[in-house]
C-alpha cells in the first residue's frame, strides 16, 4: 500500500505532500490544480513508470519534470509491503532526463489498477510486471506495466515482449463472451463484481444474458448482451456510456485478478490479497444514482474478487462530484479514510487534508471547501442572490434598484424558492422605513 507521497519543486506547487490513509483517499479541487498529476505520481511511486511513457497513443517521453531546472526536484514516498515499510527518495537529473534513486522499493505493494478518465486502464501486477537494476538504471525484462487505451480494453491488444509479439489482453468482448459460454469461475467473478457495482437491487438489472448478439453479417464476433431490467436485452456495445463504464471497470477488475492468479501459479509465488485502485474522475459518465453507489461498492469489491475475508483494498480517487462526497457520510472512518483538497490562493496551489464532516445533503457539499460555490444554484441565481444580499446592506436602497434586482431574481429563481420569503420581508422593511420618514 502507498503510505505517503511528498513532492519538492515538481508539479503545480513548490512543495506538496499526501499522508495517505489505508483504505480510501478522496482528492478534490478545481480543474488544472493537479488532481490527475497526483494520481500519476502515485502510480509512478507504486510501479516506477509514468503512464504516458507506456502508452503509444500519448506523448512519448513524458515524465513529471521540475518546475525550475536549477532547483533540485525530489519525489519521496513510503510504501508498505507484506513484510515491511520502505521509504524511498528519487531526484530528477536534467542531464539524464530521468528520475534517479537507490534500489529498495518493495517488490510487491499489491495489484495496482489505474482507471483513467478517458476510459483507459493501467495495470501493474507483482506476478507479471517487475524491474531489475543495473547500476542506477532500470532494466525491464518483462513489460513494465499494462497501459491500455479504451479501445484496447474492449477489443484487445498485442504487444512486443522481448522478441515475441504477444497477445497481452483479449479484450472485454472476446473474454466476456468466452467466460459466459464456459459458465465457470471467470463468469461468476465478473457477474459478482458487476452486481456489486450496480445500484439497483433488482436481480434482473444489469445481468449478463446467456446468448449473444451479432452486429452485422460481416462481423463474426459474439457480442455479450445485458438485461437492463426493462424487458430488453441490449448488446453491450449499444449500452449507454455509464453502463459501459461500469462494465469496463468490472471487466478490468475481474481480468486483472484472474491474470494475477494465473501468473502467480505459473511462477510459483503466493497471490497478493492487496489491491490498490487509482481513479481519475471516478464519477465519469455515471448517473447521480450510480455516483452515490460507486465508492462504497468499491470498498467491498476486493472480497468479490478474491473470496478472501482478509483481502484489503486501498483507493485513491479524484472527484468533482458532490454526490460521491455525500455517499461517504455513513461509511467514512477517520482512522481508515482521508479527504484532500487542492486550492488556488494568491497564485499558489495548496494541498490540504480536510476534516470530513457530515453535511446532511448534496447542496451543502457544493458549498463546502471541496467545490467552493457560493450558492448551490445556477450561476445566474448566484449572481442575482449576491446582488440582492448586497442591496439589503444598503441603508436606503432606491425603488429603481429594488426593481432591477427583483427582475434578476425572477429570471433565475423558481416561484417556490425559499429566498422569496426573505425578499418580501426585505421589501416590507424598506417600505416601512420610507413611510416613517415621510410621516
Amino acid at each position: 500500500m502507498l503510505k505517503s507521497v511528498h513532492l519538492r519543486n515538481v508539479g503545480p506547487s513548490s512543495e506538496m505532500g499526501l499522508e495517505l490513509s489505508p483504505r480510501l483517499n478522496l482528492i478534490t479541487g478545481d480543474n488544472g490544480l493537479g488532481k490527475s498529476f497526483l494520481l500519476d505520481v502515485s502510480w509512478w511511486a507504486l510501479t516506477r513508470r509514468w503512464p504516458q511513457e507506456l502508452n503509444r497513443d500519448l506523448t512519448s517521453g513524458y515524465a513529471a519534470r521540475p518546475t525550475k531546472i536549477k532547483d533540485p526536484a525530489e519525489i519521496s514516498f513510503e510504501l508498505d509491503s507484506k513484510v515491511k515499510s520502505v521509504s524511498y527518495k528519487s531526484t530528477y537529473s536534467p542531464k539524464d532526463e530521468a528520475w534517479l534513486g537507490r534500489a529498495g522499493r518493495p517488490w510487491n505493494p499489491g495489484l495496482v489498477i489505474y482507471a483513467l478518465a478517458d476510459g483507459g486502464f493501467s495495470v501493474w501486477d507483482p506476478s507479471r510486471n517487475y524491474w531489475t537494476k543495473k547500476g542506477n538504471v532500470d532494466i525491464q525484462e518483462r513489460l513494465p506495466a499494462f497501459v491500455l487505451s479504451q479501445g484496447d480494453v474492449w477489443n484487445g491488444r498485442r504487444e512486443m515482449s522481448g522478441t515475441h509479439n504477444t497477445q497481452i489482453i483479449n479484450g472485454l468482448i472476446a473474454d466476456w463472451a468466452s467466460w459466459i459460454r464456459e459458465s465457470g469461475a471467470d463468469a461468476q467473478r465478473m457477474e459478482k463484481v458487476l452486481k456489486a457495482l450496480t445500484p439497483d437491487d433488482d436481480p434482473n438489472s444489469m445481468t449478463p444474458c446467456r446468448d449473444f448478439a451479432r452486429l452485422s453479417v460481416e462481423d463474426a464476433r459474439d457480442i455479450p448482451k445485458i438485461n437492463m431490467g426493462y424487458g430488453q436485452e441490449v448488446p453491450i456495445l449499444f449500452a449507454s456510456l455509464g453502463v459501459r463504464r461500469i462494465v469496463a471497470l468490472s471487466y478490468m477488475l475481474a481480468w486483472s485478478w484472474r491474470e494475477h492468479i494465473r501468473a502467480s501459479e505459473h511462477i510459483g509465488s503466493t497471490p497478493s490479497n492487496r489491491i490498490i485502485l487509482l481513479f481519475d474522475e471516478i464519477e465519469a459518465h455515471l448517473h447521480p444514482r450510480w455516483q452515490r453507489k460507486v465508492v462504497p461498492a468499491l470498498l467491498n469489491v476486493a472480497k468479490s474478487l478474491t473470496a478472501d475475508e482478509g483481502a484489503s483494498i486501498q483507493i485513491i480517487a479524484a472527484t468533482h462530484s458532490p454526490l460521491v462526497m455525500a455517499s461517504m457520510e455513513s461509511v467514512f472512518d477517520k482512522d481508515k479514510d482521508a479527504w484532500f483538497d487542492l486550492d488556488l490562493e494568491q497564485g499558489q496551489v495548496h494541498l490540504r487534508k480536510r476534516q470530513f464532516v457530515r453535511r446532511g445533503d448534496v447542496a451543502s457539499w457544493l458549498q463546502s471547501e471541496a467545490f467552493d460555490l457560493q450558492e448551490a444554484r445556477s450561476e445566474q441565481a448566484e449572481i442575482a442572490l449576491g446582488r440582492a444580499k448586497n442591496l439589503a446592506l444598503e441603508p436606503s436602497p432606491s425603488h429603481h434598484e429594488i426593481v432591477a434586482v427583483e427582475r434578476l431574481l425572477l429570471g433565475a429563481l423558481s416561484d417556490t424558492d425559499r429566498f422569496w420569503v426573505r425578499w418580501e420581508q426585505f421589501k416590507e422593511n424598506v417600505q416601512k422605513t420610507r413611510d416613517k420618514r415621510d410621516a
